[in-house]
Formats: structure tokens, C-alpha cells, sequence
């Protein structure tokens, strides 16, 4: 299951991932926001990141303003891996080389066909694990996150 989650600056780029999610036939759960009003992302991007923590979703895709916060949020939960990514190469190497489980994004910073671009290789790219996993294993170690 994918969390999806925005605040109102990254709203309709949410919206937009739900249709390719549901043509995709990827099962997604929408942790709001659910209008473009005002609204905190810290609210929004600790629901998707609580559901990864629990289990309840294996990834999740956030979308801010920037990315950034959503992404300082998502990573204080236990097993988040969150990464802010602004091209096809950054999402590919936040998998293959971090094991990252949460995308975030930045509807202010990217144009839609890049964001799409971002998306689909960051849910098609597989953890290589190997010598990345000691890597990995160390974030949540030495953090107790």
C-alpha cells in the first residue's frame, strides 16, 4: 500500500498521483489534505509516515511546497527513509543505493512531466542491498529511528 499525503501547496500534484496510482492498479491510502485551503504539512506527512512505521503501508509519496518539510516530518518516524528528489536520477539512487520508502516532492519546485518522471522510476527501482544494506542498517541504529 502507498500513503499519499500533501499540504495545500501540493495538492493538486496529490490529486494527479491518485489517478496514475488507480490506472497503475496500485493500492494507495490519501492522508489528506483534501482541499487547496491553508493547511500545515506537518499535520499530513505524519499520518503517510506513521502508516510506514506501522506497517500499513510500505511506501508513500508527500507533497509540499518543496518537499523539504514533509521530508524533515516523514523522517522522524521509526523506519522512514524519506528523500527529497528533483529528478529521475536522485529517485533511482534514494532507492537502489538508501532503500528510501517515502518519496517527497515539490509541486512549487518541479513541472508535472518531471514530477511523473520522478515517480515512476522512484516505485519502479529496487534496493540493490549488499554493501548499501551495513549503510541503511546504520541509519536506524545509530538514530533509534
Amino acid at each position: 500500500m502507498i500513503g499519499l499525503a500533501s499540504d495545500h501547496a501540493g495538492f493538486a500534484y496529490k490529486e494527479q498521483i491518485k489517478r496514475l496510482l488507480a490506472e497503475w492498479k496500485l493500492p494507495f491510502r490519501d492522508f489528506g489534505t483534501d482541499s487547496e485551503a491553508s493547511t500545515d504539512y506537518p499535520d499530513w506527512g505524519h499520518l503517510a509516515a506513521q502508516a510506514i512505521s506501522s506497517g500499513e503501508c510500505t511506501q508513500a509519496i508527500l507533497v509540499c511546497g518543496t518537499g523539504i518539510g514533509m521530508s524533515m516530518i516523514a523522517n522522524k518516524h521509526k523506519g522512514v527513509r524519506a528523500a527529497v528528489c528533483e529528478s529521475s536520477t536522485a529517485a533511482q539512487l534514494a532507492r537502489k543505493h538508501n532503500d528510501a520508502n517515502v518519496l517527497c516532492i515539490g509541486q512549487r519546485l518541479i513541472g508535472w512531466d518531471t514530477a511523473l518522471d520522478i515517480i515512476e522510476t522512484f516505485l519502479e527501482t529496487v534496493f540493490e542491498g549488499e554493501r548499501h544494506q551495513r549503510r541503511v542498517t546504520k541509519i536506524h541504529s545509530l538514530t533509534n529511528l
